[in-house]
């Protein structure tokens, strides 16, 4: 691995003509260093030999043309009731008229400012006798050297406010000529060469230095994939830094059939899938050694990951340590308490439950926790408040950990010396994003749901087939079976036109099910409240439970066989899935019914396909990803999804891959030196994403 240039880490303001003014507004862009700027790609070439004069310009031509802007102004067409911008460009041998129809009027405003230089390309059509170019692209021009002394081939950059493209250029050429023309990658040639890869200098120079090869746009393609594979094996280098910090610590090494363990399996009265032997023997094998566990646990909404933990929390409980067992709300919470109550309490192993208001029971049993009695606590962010102090934590385990920030994660572990991690989640992250967020542990997958799961029959209903929905919930009660019907709304909005759970509940209770008994569940209600109206429906006393989405993790009744789903266009791929997985939980067959808006978008659409389509949870994952991105997946400021400067994640999958290969084999090439080089490297790029104190 060759010494990187430090050419690359100066930060921009020092570079040759970059005044205050111009260091500023990168800055405020996100371009910090002379890296940073050479990462910052043309988004298109433009053909110095296809400049054409106005006046050879004829309709149905395409073409690029120089103009100064004579006018613009906003305009109105009230017979097609549409807006559109427009401006004039000249250039001694006539005119051409720029329209946009929708655009974004600030851009275009500043663009089009009366005296700049316009670059436009586009087609050219005729109308009303005058030739216009609809959308075409445009680029302002710095007046005092326009296009001259430039290569044929002009690389054009996304347009930065007061930063034009003539000084976008020079900037470009001078930032290179900084690092000789040869930003060192920190992959080795050998690794370069045995993998087949274009120098990253070289591959920095086509972009910003183009020739006749760039207007091909799998060439640029190939050049773009090259920087984006430099960063992405940086990332994955931090990753497999943080993750040896895990393994240098010194934790516990379980016993793998203590007396707990072994009576919990035998007290079971269902066989584990060979998914879950699999993922309990990876676990095992984790807990035997002496380095801490730090495992994600997949699995999709009933696969069975609960036994799994509970299975783990028994290793750690024979050998007289504590678990701490966290979810991100009280609903699921209670779910895995009386669940992990159940499992314990014929063994008389003591398990508590921490929550917030709780009185005087609380310091009872922070009192219990602190002297070792107690030997199995499960709460919320409660766990981790100060006065929640540990005789002996061995392990922890966290649902749904998506939903929780790295620092509340942190403050649990830190808790006890070093003790064992489990992460779990229900719901489906796509391969790649798993790699990112998820990168520094290793991956458990539950693919194998327990016999007997009958798949839900999923289909989509307009708002004006609401009565053959509720046909479909009353033929279910009449077997005997119980059915959701979910709300996006706790009570009436004035703002927002949609039917909420409090009124629906009581409509339901006096006229369509009035033979029936109606159940309400929302968030706002207290915690007791929610317990009653989880215990009752659960025990059979409530047919119809009129929820919000509080029941989208956590809720396990084998008798619910239904589950509607009201203004279903309004939620997300992974949520709709969530609340899916609420039935078909035991034996008799379900059905999911997702009742929509006929004005639904065309985005909508396509998620409410998917959910007939298919019923694979990580399929449903990766088209979330597509349609939503995956911050949005996984909540942009709780996921630890880091910035990069030229990958996409939906579109650069495959990349990353390749990238953790490399980042893979580099790790075992590295010399000492290379190695702290890298580790400097990395601190400084993904030190604050990752949380990295001290990289070991």
């Amino acid at each position: 691995m060759e010494k990187e240039n430090d050419a690359l880490r100066k930060p921009v303001r020092y570079l040759k003509g970059i005044g205050p003014k111009i260091g500023a507004i990168l800055v405020k862009r996100g371009v910090k260093t002379v890296g940073d700027l050479l990462y910052l790609l043309p988004n298109r070439y433009e053909d110095k030999g296809a400049l054409k004069r106005i006046e050879e310009m004829e309709d149905g031509m395409t073409g690029l043309v120089l103009g100064t802007v004579a006018s613009s102004r906003p305009v109105y067409y009230p017979r097609a009731r549409k807006r559109a911008f427009e401006a004039t460009v000249h250039d001694g041998t006539g005119s051409l008229i720029l329209r946009w129809f929708q655009g974004p009027l600030p851009y275009l405003k500043e663009t089009c400012e009366s005296d700049n230089t316009l670059l436009v390309s586009g087609r050219v059509s005729r109308f009303g006798g005058r030739l216009q170019m609809v959308h075409p692209q445009v680029a302002v021009i710095d007046d005092k050297d326009g296009i001259e002394g430039y290569e044929r081939i002009l690389p054009v950059y996304p347009e930065i406010d007061g930063i034009k493209q003539g000084t976008l250029r020079s900037l470009m050429r001078r930032a290179l000529e900084d690092c000789d023309h040869g930003a060192t990658s920190l992959l080795s040639r050998e690794i370069e060469e045995s993998y087949g890869l274009i120098p990253l200098g070289e591959a920095l120079v086509k972009l910003h230095c183009p020739d006749e090869t760039m207007l091909d746009g799998a060439m640029y393609r190939r050049y773009v994939e090259r920087l984006i594979l430099e960063e992405y094996f940086l990332f994955q280098v931090a990753l497999f830094l943080k993750k040896r910090e895990v393994t240098r610590e010194e934790g516990i090494s379980f016993t793998r059939d203590g007396v707990y363990r072994t009576r919990f399996e035998k007290s079971l009265t269902f066989e584990l899938t060979g998914a879950q032997r699999r993922v309990i023997g990876e676990i095992e094998e984790d807990m035997g050694r002496k380095a801490p566990m730090n495992r994600l646990l997949q699995g999709d909404v009933g696969s069975g990951k609960t036994v799994v933990a509970v299975l783990a929390s028994s290793m750690a409980i024979s050998d007289g340590y504590q678990v701490a067992f966290m979810a991100p709300t009280e609903i699921l919470a209670e779910q895995h308490y009386l669940a992990i109550h159940k499992a314990f309490d014929d063994m008389g192993v003591p398990v508590a439950f921490l929550r917030g208001n709780m009185g005087a029971e609380r310091s009872v049993i922070l009192d219990g926790i602190k002297a070792g009695r107690i030997l199995v606590v499960v709460g919320t962010h409660a766990l981790i408040q100060k006065d929640v102090l540990f005789n002996n934590l061995g392990l922890v385990v966290i649902d749904e950990q998506h939903r929780f920030g790295v620092i509340q994660r942190k403050i649990l572990k830190e808790k006890a010396g070093s003790p064992d991690l489990l992460v779990m989640t229900a719901t489906p992250i796509p391969r790649t994003l798993s790699m990112v967020v998820y990168g520094d542990l290793d991956v458990s997958v539950i693919d194998e749901m327990p016999k007997g799961r009958k798949k839900i029959e999923t289909k989509v209903y307009l708002d004006k087939d609401k009565g053959i929905v509720y046909g479909l919930i009353e033929d279910e009660l009449k077997k005997g079976h119980q059915a959701y019907i979910v709300y996006p709304l706790v009570e009436e909005s004035k703002k927002i036109d949609l039917l909420d759970a409090k009124r629906m509940a009581a409509h339901f209770q006096k006229s369509i099910f009035a033979s029936y008994r109606v159940g309400l569940l929302h968030g706002k209600m207290k915690a007791e409240e929610k317990e009653d109206a989880m215990s009752r429906f659960k025990d059979g006393e409530i047919d119809v439970l009129v929820c919000t989405t509080v029941i989208e993790v956590g809720i396990d009744v084998p008798n619910a066989t239904m589950i509607v789903v009201e203004h279903a266009e309004r939620f997300g791929l992974s949520q709709l899935h969530q609340l899916r997985g609420r039935v078909g939980r035991g034996k008799s067959a379900a059905r999911c019914a997702l009742i929509t808006s006929e004005k639904r978008t065309a985005l909508a659409v396509r998620r409410l396909k998917t959910m007939e389509k298919t019923g694979d949870g990580f399929e449903i994952a990766e088209e979330d990803m597509r349609l939503r991105g995956p911050g949005e997946i996984l909540g942009v400021k709780q996921s630890g999804i880091p910035d990069f400067r030229v990958g996409d994640l939906v579109r650069d999958g495959h990349i990353m891959s390749r990238a953790r290969r490399l980042a893979e084999d580099a790790m075992t090439r590295l010399t000492v030196d290379e190695l702290d080089r890298v580790k400097n490297i990395v601190k400084q790029r993904w030190g604050h994403t990752l949380h990295l104190s001290d990289v070991a």
